[in-house]
């Protein structure tokens, strides 16, 4: 403790800087777990929260709804998708980016894939829903060459709403999540390079013997935090592209939560089934993030 404290007193500019930044996560992120507590009882809005406890039921009750098996399916389901096709993602366009020479036309390439990652996704299901409508662009095209007779229903298919969620995911997300990749290339050590072309290694050698072990730890880091997540299929995209016609494949616990624990009013319900997410999502991080350090020599702490 003493070793701490003289610490803090050396870096006591630091943290004088970092005090408004504590006070804010102070506030907004801790303050108001204490209402984590409905969780536990019957919460009626504009009475005590305290004093109708009801123990776990409202835990209880989730595993006993109808569509609890649908539920999890569709969350464990887009979570895995994103995970096995978007993690890589990012990770395979910092490595073609970095192995373009040509800098403008590098940059460009940077930029356009950074935008999506700014565009509501509001305006992505506008974009959605004229390239792939029944009166859509891509509709369109398919009836003009002659591949169909009659529009494919796209966005009221549940066989297809899957491939489309998780397809939108990484396009609007792989640019910015490359710039982490992109960053920790920077960091390696250029006579590495040199020294393996010396030693005969051509691009893809350099990739894998130089620049992947180089970044090793980076990609550990957010593989663990993306197990973290596995429990977060998504809330916006889901309520904007899905319809009653693809529910069964679009309703995860974040929008189950939404639909029965705010527009119903269930308030405890909502917040119990939320916490649950959380507490397993905190699991899998420690066990990944020790199995990381068993098998990798790599974790988070």
């Amino acid at each position: 403790m003493v070793a701490v404290w003289k610490r803090m007193r050396r870096e006591r500019q630091i943290w004088l800087l970092c005090i408004p930044m504590i006070i804010w996560v102070l506030i907004f992120s801790y303050f108001p777990m204490y209402g984590l507590i409905i969780s536990f009882e019957k919460y009626i809005p504009g009475k005590s929260m305290f004093g109708n406890w009801v123990g776990f039921d409202n835990f209880v009750r989730f595993f006993h709804e109808p569509d609890f098996l649908q539920i999890l399916r569709n969350t464990l389901a887009i979570s895995g998708l994103n995970l096995i096709f978007g993690f890589p993602a990012p990770l395979i366009l910092a490595l073609l980016l970095n192995e373009v020479k040509n800098s403008a036309f590098k940059k460009t390439i940077q930029s356009l894939s950074y935008v999506p990652y700014f565009i509501s996704w509001v305006v992505v299901a506008n974009i959605l829903f004229m390239l792939l409508g029944n009166d859509g662009i891509l509709n369109d095209i398919l009836m003009k060459i002659g591949l169909i007779k009659e529009p494919m229903e796209f966005l009221t298919n549940g066989k297809y709403f899957w491939t489309i969620l998780i397809s939108s995911n990484i396009w609007k997300d792989m640019g910015f999540s490359a710039i982490i990749y992109l960053s920790a290339i920077a960091g390696i050590d250029k006579e590495l390079y040199e020294a393996g072309r010396v030693d005969g290694l051509g691009r893809f050698g350099l990739i894998r013997h130089i620049t992947l072990p180089g970044i090793r730890s980076t990609a550990v880091l957010l593989f663990i935090l993306a197990i973290g997540n596995i429990l977060n299929a998504g809330f916006e995209q889901q309520l904007l592209i899905g319809n009653p016609l693809t529910r069964d494949h679009y309703e995860v616990i974040d929008t189950y939560v939404y639909r029965f624990g705010v527009q119903l009013g269930n308030y405890s319900y909502g917040t119990a089934v939320g916490l649950m997410k959380s507490f397993i999502g905190l699991t899998l991080v420690v066990i990944a993030n020790r199995l990381s350090r068993k098998y990798m020599q790599s974790s988070i702490l």
